[in-house]
């Protein structure tokens, strides 16, 4: 039954289009309150994981068109194009980007408004998302004061430069034309690209 609710809990937390808690920091708790297997938790946790980006990646161009602009959505569909143009390199970038404690879901939003094939990123996510996952979690078992802090609204400097990191990451996405810095090596900043109802 916790190898259900892993699972679960990947698919949850990786298919929504926002900065959830990380779906390791609530796996914690199936295997520090339930004494649930850490390695069982871990694998399920990613395949459940694996899929809700999947699903996030189907679904975010639908959500994308409303919010955003044409040129932004364009801007981002640029980026998720790269990801078909060479496999392994894709597949290379995806699986070191998960190792980082950033959150995918600027991945998964690009190569979904993108196309991008789903072979080409979802087994690198898996396996890089399992080793950082293992990684996190075992390490929060011996730190389990870290997650009472977590509880009690307590912030841990990497749990700071997370943030902020993941803020610059996301700046980076959405407003930096890519197409112009790839392309001409220029850099461009663009800052609206909020749907404003006729672009």
């Amino acid at each position: 039954m916790m190898f259900f609710w892993a699972f679960l809990i990947g698919v949850v937390v990786d298919s929504i289009p926002i900065f959830a808690p990380p779906a390791w920091s609530l796996l914690v708790i199936l295997i520090v309150k339930c004494h649930a297997n850490p390695w069982g938790v871990v694998a399920f946790g990613v395949a459940g994981s694996t899929l809700g980006r999947y699903i996030l990646s189907l679904y975010i161009p639908k959500v994308s068109a409303k919010f955003l602009n044409r040129a932004e959505n364009n801007n981002l569909k640029y980026i998720g194009e790269k990801f078909d143009q060479s496999f392994w390199k894709s597949g290379l970038f995806v699986f070191l980007y998960t190792l980082t404690p950033l959150s995918t879901t600027t991945l998964f939003t690009a190569a979904g408004i993108g196309h991008a094939n789903p072979l080409a990123i979802l087994p690198a996510f898996a396996l890089g998302k399992f080793i950082s996952d293992a990684i996190m979690i075992f390490s929060a078992q011996y730190a389990a004061g870290d997650i009472t802090d977590l509880f009690h609204g307590k912030l841990s400097p990497k749990t700071v430069i997370g943030a902020v990191l993941a803020l610059i990451l996301v700046g980076a996405l959405l407003f930096i034309d890519w197409q112009s810095l790839i392309e001409k090596k220029k850099l461009k900043l663009r800052f609206r690209i909020w749907n404003t109802g006729g672009s």
